[in-house]
């Protein structure tokens, strides 16, 4: 059968089954939603974990949308990469996966993105494939004229990631730098806890950023500075009210990943990620009045 045929009639079996995973927490997304913001797992926080235990965790938090991360395997009984480079089988599976837990998968990242084409055009088949509509990458200086050309084909954005130094984007100046007449399309993955360990001030940067924020790894941490550690959102220096203000004056909407690397594990991770999403919907619903 044709792989593409496959994938959609997983995607249209599971659909009818989409509810079968209800969320064990209840919450009340209704501020954030109305904001258009979509708080998501960063499947990165979960990185020893497999897919299908990060949406039970997910749905266990009453989280409603995952960012996909390349490095993570699909199942303890499939213990297989789920990255752009999965088959159509494995892809099925994802989606039928996706639906049952009822999870949107909304970003796919952190994923190398270069000047060849044809490999640059595998990650956006999976982005399509699984409906994924944002691609965090920190791609080559060189990769840009084939990103403005994918993107308008695919439809699907890319955000420039910031990881600290030795990364060319680890400031707001550098991104802008290289987005500079290129597709709206392409724009910023604000992590605003790699920021902090760069010694940056989370809320001054999303400001240099204006417009052009596409997505974010959002986060806390315990100082501004090298070494600074997460913590749960709201309790830390990143200012979590002023971050989200600040969103709210640019207007954004969409992806704000939840990730998380206090070194935390277990249910410990659990209660701090609990406390992370109740004190985001908090400043969520104060922005929403």
């Amino acid at each position: 059968m044709n792989p593409r045929i496959l994938l959609a009639l997983a995607l249209l079996a599971s659909s009818l089954s989409g509810a079968l995973q209800a969320a064990d927490a209840v919450r009340d997304d209704h501020a954030a939603e109305q904001l258009g913001w979509h708080l998501a797992t960063k499947c990165y926080t979960f990185n020893k974990l497999t897919l299908v235990e990060t949406l039970a965790i997910t749905r266990r938090l009453g989280l409603r949308y995952i960012e996909i991360n390349p490095g993570q395997r699909f199942s303890a009984e499939q213990p297989v990469n789920t990255d752009h480079k999965s088959t159509p089988e494995l892809r099925a599976a994802i989606a039928q996966k996706l639906a049952e837990y009822g999870v949107t998968a909304l970003g796919y990242g952190v994923v190398p993105l270069g000047k060849d084409t044809v490999a640059d055009r595998a990650v956006f088949q999976y982005a399509k494939d699984l409906g994924i509509g944002v691609l965090v990458s920190e791609p080559g200086a060189d990769a840009f004229a084939t990103l403005d050309t994918l993107t308008a084909e695919f439809g699907i954005k890319v955000a420039i990631h910031d990881h600290p130094k030795p990364s060319p984007y680890w400031n707001p100046e550098s991104v802008l730098a290289a987005i500079m007449g290129h597709s709206a399309a392409i724009g910023a993955c604000a992590d605003t806890g790699h920021w902090a360990r760069s010694g940056l001030d989370p809320v001054a940067c999303l400001k240099q950023l204006d417009g052009h924020v596409i997505s974010a790894h959002f986060k806390d941490t315990d100082k501004i500075g090298q070494g600074a550690r997460d913590v749960p959102l709201g309790t830390g220096k990143a200012g979590l009210a002023a971050m989200l203000g600040e969103l709210k004056r640019q207007h954004f909407k969409g992806l704000l990943s939840l990730e998380y690397e206090s070194g935390a594990s277990g249910e410990t991770l659990i209660a701090e990620l609990q406390q992370c999403i109740a004190n985001f919907d908090k400043a969520a619903g104060d922005l929403a009045k």
